[in-house]
């Protein structure tokens, strides 16, 4: 009777045990107004002169033609437009079909840089726009795009701001509403970005019930690492991201939304 008795006495502690959710569940939104960080990237470098453009590794004819580059699971050609004296236009293509388009367009005085960017790869169409501000200036005669420019301000349409988590004992799953999901175990392997054009591999590691680490692989090779650390109260999520290439973190942060 005694047994019975301890046994009755902890069954609604198991109980409520067994149901307890992990920090990470629920819906959580993309904070767009924090851009304290941004200081700290990269800054980006444009040279536009005698007919071809150049950024990072992309050297390209700006005669708005389709130009094979180096493919991606993203883009495999790549066109450049010289809209007008302030601004330039570059599209991405994968097979033919638009994924990307960005519009680059410097203000009257020359010292700050719009850049607007369709991401077409999606269920709906999702839009970001980075504000940058000149750093140095590109050399006399290059198109006024040409300089150092250093991102200041970032925004990003609503539809690409939430995504859902959940955390268990065996695995962590992810999923937006435009259609992207993971679902993956703790096991050490990758697994398969649903709905993702590059198919991007996913291998996940909760590290302590507060924080999980994401490696993600394409083509076979590691592209980036991103850490996601709940807050003690459970509202707030640090997000960082590692590039794999250059070692470049980018931070942000997710907002738990009111269930």
């Amino acid at each position: 009777m005694k047994t019975a008795s301890v046994v009755l006495l902890l069954l609604p502690l198991l109980q409520s045990a067994s149901r307890s959710q992990s920090p990470f569940d629920g819906t959580w939104v993309i904070d767009t107004g924090n851009n304290e960080n941004l200081a700290n990237e990269k800054p980006t470098v444009f040279l536009v002169s005698d007919g071809i453009f150049r950024s990072d590794d992309r050297v390209l004819k700006t005669n708005g033609k389709d130009q094979k580059v180096r493919a991606t699971g993203y883009w495999d050609t790549v066109s450049v437009r010289i809209v007008d004296e302030r601004t330039v236009e570059v599209i991405s293509k994968k097979t033919g079909k638009p994924m990307f388009s960005e519009t680059d367009t410097v203000s009257a005085d020359g010292n700050t840089l719009t850049q607007v960017v369709q991401d077409t790869t999606e269920a709906e169409a999702v839009t970001f726009e980075n504000l940058y501000k000149r750093v140095a200036p590109g050399p006399p005669g290059a198109h006024v795009l040409s300089g150092t420019w250093q991102v200041f301000k970032q925004s990003r349409s609503a539809n690409s701001t939430i995504i859902t988590y959940k955390c268990t004992s065996q695995g962590f799953s992810a999923a937006t509403p435009l259609g992207e999901r993971l679902d993956a175990k703790f096991d050490g392997k990758f697994y398969l970005m649903q709905d993702d054009p590059a198919h991007t591999e996913v291998s996940v590691k909760l590290v302590d019930p507060y924080t999980i680490e994401q490696t993600n692989k394409r083509d076979g090779k590691i592209a980036f690492v991103v850490r996601l650390q709940v807050t003690p109260d459970g509202k707030t999520i640090h997000a960082s991201s590692k590039s794999s290439e250059d070692g470049s973190v980018k931070t942000w942060e997710l907002h738990k939304k009111p269930e």
